[in-house]
């Protein structure tokens, strides 16, 4: 796990705790950590279990759910408002991490700000080709599990528990989110989609953020090809490489957010 450095004991800006990707450990977020302290937050990545150097790898025997992965995070903001009580608490959710956190903000209290990039519901319908390629690999996923115990390599988000693993196929066949989601997410958000992100279409952010999130708290933003500077990326993946582009763009809502005084006048635009 990342350990923030508080450059300013006093300060009121955010912490923004980091939920990665499937598959993903917490040490590929360090380019994104240390944008964000340059800016002078403080960032955190929670860890992604069974990707992390000191914990046990999915197996038959080592297996979680989304609710675990999701209790997580909530350990996370318990922590974050205990050690920074002035501060505000974001959570940052890439992909996985992001639909983790939108089952966090439905089902815990919330944090004070909700960031989400590449997220999406991955229903096979939100694809192209029909999604029958994804539709195809999700239905082979109980059976994966049930020869071997957990997702063996070179699946994709292997190695991968069990339960998880089962529980994001049923997603993907069915478009319902693995947690509780009895209402829309009330918390100041900003939904950030990738263009020509083939694991996060925008067909399937946009569903994401029509289903889950209340409009009037939902920004929208497609980080475009155009402004993706020289030498970096937009990609699903490698955007965490040169990650300035997206952490000035929360620096600046979340500025707005706080200027507006009234949260609620954060604009939401589901196109």
């Amino acid at each position: 796990m990342t350990t923030p450095s508080n450059r300013s004991p006093g300060a009121t800006t955010p912490v923004v705790l980091i939920s990665p990707a499937m598959a993903i450990g917490s040490r590929f977020y360090t380019p994104l950590v240390s944008a964000f302290t340059e800016r002078g937050w403080l960032a955190q990545t929670l860890p992604r279990r069974g990707f992390e150097p000191d914990q046990p790898r999915a197996s038959r025997t080592e297996d979680w759910s989304y609710g675990d992965e999701i209790d997580t995070i909530a350990s996370a903001v318990r922590a974050a408002r205990r050690d920074h009580p002035a501060r505000p608490v974001i959570i940052l959710g890439h992909s996985l991490g992001a639909q983790l956190a939108a089952g966090h903000e439905l089902n815990f209290p919330g944090a004070d700000g909700l960031v989400t990039v590449g997220g999406c519901i991955p229903h096979f319908r939100h694809y192209p080709r029909f999604g029958l390629p994804v539709a195809a690999g999700a239905a082979l996923i109980p059976a994966i599990t049930t020869t071997f115990g957990f997702v063996p390599e070179p699946a994709f988000g292997a190695p991968g528990a069990r339960t998880l693993m089962r529980e994001w196929a049923k997603m993907v066949l069915t478009g319902r989110p693995p947690f509780p989601a009895e209402h829309t997410i009330d918390t100041a958000a900003l939904i950030i989609s990738l263009e020509g992100d083939t694991l996060a279409p925008r067909r399937g952010v946009d569903s994401f953020a029509r289903e889950l999130f209340g409009a009037d708290r939902a920004t929208r933003w497609d980080y475009t090809r155009a402004e993706v500077p020289a030498g970096a990326s937009n990609d699903h993946i490698t955007w965490v490489r040169s990650p300035g582009p997206v952490v000035d763009r929360i620096v600046a809502w979340w500025s707005e957010q706080h200027h507006a005084h009234q949260p609620s006048s954060a604009i939401g635009h589901f196109g």
